[in-house]
């Protein structure tokens, strides 16, 4: 029987009648044994291609030995970092140390560096040239070296998801020409890095959507339009014009708003809906009106409810009910909620702590005000130390 070979692979012809294969290595040979049964020998047979996969001890390449050293000693969490990007233990050009020595310079500490790498590897195959003109270019935005190992720590892929050097100071340039000052891109830096990776093109296609949508709904002012928009919600720039456009429509056309009212809206406070994923807020909208409608709430009390405190989409179906669940089973009225329902912000442990400590020193939530339950905690524990000495002095009395 012939056997072929021909690009990494073992061509058989395969009788269709085999018993068996069966593979074995002798004194470090492949060998392959067939027994047929005796009819097919008296028989004429047809024959089939297969191919099997040849093993190569060297068509698997091998991780940079040096490469796992440098990084053990570093005290990076290698299994981590394989984990993200397998691809970058399989490179020689890696610049791990040079990597430590310009963050060292910057202010970072080895953990932080290690942490770094740990989370995005692929950050050891940047030049220490490209390493300090990005960096330059970041602080045109940033007043300091330590801002940015700060942003850094928190998103590593910010800074090194691309080597692009020219597209990041185009969108600088770009940002900068429809009016967003220095305040506004330190502010997107700081809570969307990745807006900055974008190609100059995804950057100009939101702003213009942004720009039109201004225009169509009566207003002479886009550059300030986007301008509020971006300041409410950072992260609009990295959604696509689809969602954005999506996510308006369903608003408009699910609380009847007129021009003036959609646009009160969304350079608002519903500025930062408009990342959520259309299905998510069509679901997350439809639980809301239910739940409300099954507490006796009408169609008006539902619209206030939301318009006030769009964030409320953001609360998921278990989330959201569980809270109204909570507090409507501690004797708070409906129509409280619906006056504050900023309350909603707090989680159920926060809300579960704090009724019931109110409610032992004899606090009414069904006739009293139920906006503290959603006050930060200094605010809140000021309030509640107030509380106990009017409960000790009337006490007294």
């Amino acid at each position: 029987m012939n056997i072929p070979y021909g690009l990494g692979y073992l061509t058989i012809m395969a009788p269709r009648n085999l018993l068996y294969v069966r593979s074995n290595y002798l004194f470090g040979s492949r060998c392959w044994m067939i027994r047929f049964s005796t009819e097919i020998i008296f028989k004429s047979v047809s024959f089939r291609l297969f191919g099997k996969k040849c093993d190569n001890a060297d068509s698997e390449p091998l991780e940079n030995e040096e490469l796992l050293n440098n990084l053990l000693t570093m005290g990076v969490d290698v299994d981590m970092a394989r984990k993200r990007q397998p691809g970058v233990f399989n490179r020689t050009d890696t610049n791990e140390q040079d990597l430590q020595t310009f963050l060292l310079s910057k202010g970072a500490s080895k953990e932080v560096i290690a942490s770094i790498i740990s989370r995005y590897p692929r950050a050891m195959t940047r030049t220490p040239e490209s390493l300090s003109n990005r960096w330059d270019l970041w602080r045109r935005i940033v007043t300091s070296d330590l801002e940015i190992v700060n942003i850094l720590e928190r998103s590593p892929e910010s800074f090194f998801r691309s080597s692009d050097n020219l597209n990041l100071e185009n969108n600088i340039k770009f940002l900068y020409s429809v009016g967003l000052t220095h305040k506004y891109l330190c502010r997107l830096l700081t809570n969307a890095p990745r807006t900055f990776s974008n190609s100059l093109n995804l950057n100009k296609q939101m702003v213009e959507f942004l720009q039109e949508v201004c225009l169509s709904l009566g207003h002479n002012g886009p550059t300030d339009f986007v301008r509020k928009i971006i300041f409410k919600n950072p992260f609009i720039l990295i959604q696509s014009t689809k969602r954005i456009k999506t996510n308006i429509e369903f608003l408009q056309s699910t609380f009847c708003l007129n021009n003036e009212e959609l646009l009160s809206l969304i350079c608002g406070p519903g500025a930062k809906i408009l990342d959520l994923s259309s299905d998510c807020m069509r679901r997350n909208y439809r639980n809301i009106k239910e739940k409300l409608i099954s507490l006796g709430c009408t169609a008006k009390e539902i619209r206030k409810f939301v318009l006030s405190y769009p964030d409320v989409i953001f609360l998921g179906e278990k989330k959201f009910n569980d809270k109204m669940d909570c507090l409507i089973e501690e004797k708070v009225n409906i129509s409280q909620i619906i006056e504050h329902p900023r309350i909603l912000d707090s989680s159920i442990s926060t809300l579960k702590s704090r009724i019931k400590e109110l409610v032992n020193i004899g606090y009414d939530l069904s006739t009293s005000n139920i906006s503290l339950l959603s006050w930060s905690q200094k605010r809140y524990n000021a309030k509640l130390k107030k509380l106990y000495i009017e409960q000790n002095i009337s006490l007294e009395n």
